[in-house]
């Protein structure tokens, strides 16, 4: 396939998409029988203008309004932050009116995954054991308890940052300066074996929470850590307590309860206000976390159906590609995952404002999008009280990067969310309860968003990013997918997926969508460990329902 040099997304749109950087004066094929000289400079990933807008004048991309002119506008310019606002049309509920046509599943027919297949149905991509603190005065015990146990059982990230720290130490004593280039002895990784070949980690979810606040953050964050606790990936819990906090030891297992009924995981709980010494506390803890460790170790996987995974959907470091390459991919694999009657999961309620419509004429029922209604004119009017909102959610790095407006940024989100019809809505923590694409509520911050994904059950989540975004979670597994080549290249100790073959000519978005999803089945199996994995990002940060973007 030829690489194109721009890109017009939809026949109604006055924008197009540099996909290289084109210097002033490039003449531009715009389809029509008239052609474009541009009048600046126009960066790859950036838009330029079709046409002379005049100012108030409509800004139109992927088909839709993404923003008024804020002066008259000549054909041929770039589109920046001084000509272009956020807006968006109104929304509303007419009809589940976008019938879907699903994609050819033929070759993933009677494929299978090697998972943890637990009590209840549901199938984990990973056997971790999980250690949670009912309040923050409890984080630095589980720290202590991370350095030994990671380090014992062969959990820890390599050890070449603490050699290297050491050959700094050494050279300073002989008076000798020690550059990074001169270190190169210290970054092999070491090879620890793990203990229990059959559980895949042991993770720890430190927080801020469980105490002041109010009772509301305590409770959200009780339903949270209950929502981590009956995760398919978790197969055993170390609940850590001091006793007197807001939330308590009791509250949490009732939610767990409530939860999942049917909850047969193994619990320790351990209060330290009730324990002789701080040392007698985490010495018993870690004594019968071993123990439970030797129990789910005989825990092995086995064949299952590709219904049974449940893949969160997230961008983070968003760029002017990935609405092109990595999201769309993203979304055909979603796509294929729906029609196999597997689970998705599309959160971050801040990208998808200007994707109202779209997301309404894909709603399966009036409840559906009534609840989504609800949900999203909540959470804006929230920001809106404190003198913010969606529109404000791009941020400089995205601006720089081609996302002028709020609505291009949501549209181009969306798509990773692929075609398929919005079955179920879900508020912060809610458990997935349906085949097919689920939206989330939760913010559009990064480690926020895939938090409130994992809480709702996903045990894979694919992450695209066109800046780089080192990011990660404690029980889903997270796969990074690249939206450029040059990213891919730059940070390939943070990426698996490079998407930018879409935009080089390589692949097309079908052809990449299929690879994401065979690679998710691998991921799944066990047979590859995706980068964020390895490198122990288990970012986890609650979100108390106040404004966050």
């Amino acid at each position: 396939m030829q690489k194109k040099m721009y890109l017009k997304l939809d026949p109604k749109d006055n924008v197009m998409v540099a996909l290289q950087d084109l210097a002033a004066g490039t003449s531009i094929n715009t389809g029509t029988d008239t052609r474009l000289v541009l009048l600046e400079k126009i960066g790859a990933k950036h838009k330029f203008f079709l046409e002379d807008v005049p100012a108030g004048g409509s800004v139109i991309m992927y088909g839709v309004l993404v923003g008024k002119a804020q002066q008259d506008i000549p054909a041929g310019s770039l589109m920046n932050v001084f000509n272009t606002k956020h807006a968006a049309d109104p929304y509303s509920y007419n009809g589940f009116r976008k019938k879907w046509t699903a994609p050819d599943v033929s070759r993933f027919k009677g494929r299978t995954f090697n998972g943890y297949h637990r009590s209840d149905g549901r199938v984990g991509t990973a056997n971790y054991w999980l250690f949670i603190p009912s309040v923050f005065c409890e984080n630095r015990n589980l720290d202590v308890i991370r350095e030994a146990m990671h380090n014992e059982l062969g959990y820890a990230v390599s050890d070449k940052y603490k050699r290297f720290t050491r050959s700094l130490v050494a050279s300073f004593k002989e008076g000798v300066n020690t550059s990074i280039s001169d270190s190169a002895m210290f970054r092999a990784q070491d090879k620890k074996e793990r203990l229990f070949e059959n559980v895949d980690g042991i993770k720890f979810l430190n927080h801020q929470g469980g105490c002041g606040g109010t009772r509301q953050d305590s409770q959200v964050l009780s339903q949270l850590l209950a929502a981590y606790a009956d995760h398919p990936n978790v197969a055993g819990i170390t609940l850590l307590s001091l006793g007197c906090q807001h939330l308590q030891s009791d509250e949490f297992i009732e939610e767990v309860k409530r939860r999942n009924p049917s909850f047969d995981k193994p619990l320790l709980v351990f209060e330290q206000q009730q324990s002789q010494s701080e040392e007698s506390l985490i010495m018993q803890a870690i004594q019968q976390t071993f123990a439970g460790l030797m129990k789910i170790n005989k825990i092995e996987r086995e064949p299952a159906p590709l219904d049974k995974l449940c893949i969160g959907v997230k961008c983070g470091g968003s760029d002017g590609f990935s609405g092109i390459s990595a999201n769309p991919a993203v979304g055909y694999a979603a796509d294929l995952l729906a029609a196999l009657g597997g689970q998705v999961l599309l959160a971050e309620f801040p990208e998808l404002c200007g994707a109202e419509q779209d997301i309404l004429d894909r709603c399966v029922d009036e409840g559906t999008a009534a609840k989504f209604i609800h949900l999203m004119e909540s959470y804006n009017n929230l920001a809106h009280n404190v003198g913010s909102g969606f529109h404000m959610n791009p941020s400089p790095g995205n601006i720089r990067d081609g996302l002028i407006t709020d609505a291009i940024k949501s549209l181009g989100a969306v798509r990773k969310g692929g075609n398929s019809p919005v079955v179920d809505v879900l508020d912060y923590t809610e458990p997935v309860r349906k085949p097919g694409l689920s939206l989330v509520c939760t913010p559009g911050n990064d480690v926020e968003a895939t938090t409130g994904k994992a809480a709702s059950g996903a045990t894979l989540i694919l992450f695209t990013t066109g800046l780089g975004t080192p990011t990660g979670n404690p029980v889903a597994p997270t796969i990074k997918i690249s939206t450029n080549n040059s990213l891919a290249t730059r940070m390939a100790d943070i990426i698996d997926v490079n998407a930018g073959e879409i935009v080089s000519g390589e692949k097309t978005i079908e052809q990449m969508g299929e690879y994401i999803l065979d690679y998710c089945i691998e991921v799944a199996s066990g047979n590859i460990v995706p980068k964020a994995v390895l490198m122990n990002q288990d970012d986890f940060i609650p979100w108390k329902r106040g404004v966050s973007l």
